[in-house]
C-alpha cells in the first residue's frame, strides 16, 4: 500500500514538472510576441506623435506671426486649429449607419406588410 501510494507521488511529481516545462516554454513564446507587440507600438507611438509634433509647431510659428502681424482673428484661429481629418468612429458610423437604417427598414416593412395582410384576412 505504502510503495503504490509513493508510485504514485513519483508520477504526480513526474507529470507536475512536465506541466511546468511545457508552461515554461509555452510563456517564453508568449513573451516574446508580447515584447514584439510592445516595441511595435512604442515604434508607432514616437512616429506619430513626431509627425504630430512637427504639425503643432508650425502651426504655433503660423499663429505666432499672423498675430505679430495683427492678422489673427477668431476665425483664421479656429480654421488653423480645426482637425483635418474625421476619425475612425467617423467613418465607421458613415458605413453602418446606412446599413442599420436598411436592415430597420427592412424588418419594418416585413412587420407592417404582414399585419396589412393579416388585417384584410379578417
Amino acid at each position: 500500500m505504502q510503495d503504490d501510494l509513493k508510485r504514485k507521488a513519483e508520477e504526480l511529481e513526474q507529470t507536475l514538472q512536465a506541466q511546468m516545462n511545457l508552461l515554461k516554454s509555452d510563456s517564453q513564446d508568449w513573451v516574446k510576441v508580447g515584447a514584439g507587440v510592445f516595441v511595435g507600438g512604442l515604434v508607432a507611438f514616437g512616429l506619430v506623435s513626431a509627425f504630430k509634433g512637427k504639425k503643432n509647431k508650425k502651426t504655433k510659428k503660423v499663429m505666432a506671426v499672423l498675430e505679430r502681424e495683427g492678422l489673427l482673428d477668431e476665425e483664421i484661429a479656429e480654421k488653423l486649429t480645426a482637425k483635418k481629418q474625421s476619425g475612425f468612429m467617423g467613418r465607421m458610423a458613415a458605413v453602418l449607419i446606412p446599413m442599420a437604417i436598411a436592415y430597420a427598414k427592412d424588418k419594418f416593412l416585413n412587420n407592417y406588410l404582414q399585419s396589412q395582410e393579416e388585417e384584410d384576412e379578417a
